[in-house]
């Protein structure tokens, strides 16, 4: 088994390059090793340093990053920043990829920082059937697709991102939007931490939502540092 390298390493962006300028879904996310997907609420009691690094790194990689709304509130996420390592990864890009940020009720603070110091405007991805007075506000503070009906449909954003060139999508979850991009056939790979934590209790997965047929995955590899385990797996 390798060791994970240290993050600015070109063999480890080699290493998780996406596979040429096609549309491309790169899911990240975190497992204890009994298979939570957060502990109270949350990834930071699973997650670690080299956790952290490689997030970064598959920030640096993609023109866009997809995560839900809920995540976004429990999590506290701010914008995507550059990092002094990424070097060239960004060469004729923008500095960083924005947040594309899916939900259907757009319960947000805009004055937040996630809104307010993104370097790229953030992205908003809703539905129809969102509460007026809260789109007229996000169309202030983001640039906002509408798609589906009485939710949106996550699918067609994703297109709608390609369209926009951001053809290099990674989605940090959470596991119910996860769930979805995977029951759609969206999925192309899966980069997945399994954490050296036990947490027990009834956390979700990182794919949480209504049983599927099994998705058949092959293995891209393996790496580890400090106890977490990095699997990269491709649609099968």
């Amino acid at each position: 088994m390798r060791r994970l390298e240290p993050a600015g390493t070109p063999d480890l962006a080699e290493a998780y390059a996406y596979p040429g300028r096609r549309p491309w879904l790169r899911a990240n996310m975190v497992s204890s090793a009994d298979g939570a997907a957060v502990h109270d609420g949350r990834t930071e009691a699973l997650g670690g340093r080299a956790d952290r690094r490689l997030l970064s790194l598959l920030r640096a990689l993609a023109d866009v990053v997809v995560v839900g709304g809920a995540t976004v509130r429990a999590e506290g996420y701010g914008p995507v920043r550059p990092r002094e390592w990424w070097g060239d990864l960004r060469r004729g890009r923008t500095p960083a990829p924005p947040l594309a940020i899916v939900s259907r009720g757009l319960d947000f603070d805009f004055d937040a920082p996630v809104f307010t110091e993104a370097l790229v405007p953030t992205i908003l991805v809703t539905c129809p059937s969102a509460p007026a007075e809260r789109l007229r506000a996000a169309r202030r503070y983001a640039e906002v697709i509408v798609t589906g009906g009485e939710q949106a449909d996550v699918p067609a954003a994703l297109d709608a991102l390609a369209e926009r060139g951001l053809v290099r999508q990674l989605t940090e979850g959470g596991p119910r939007l996860l769930a979805e991009l995977s029951a759609a056939g969206r999925l192309d790979e899966l980069c997945l931490t399994m954490s050296p934590r036990l947490t027990a209790g009834d956390a979700a997965r990182v794919l949480n939502g209504p049983a599927t047929a099994p998705i058949p995955l092959r293995l891209g590899h393996v790496l580890e540092e400090d106890g977490f385990v990095f699997l990269r797996y491709l649609r099968g």
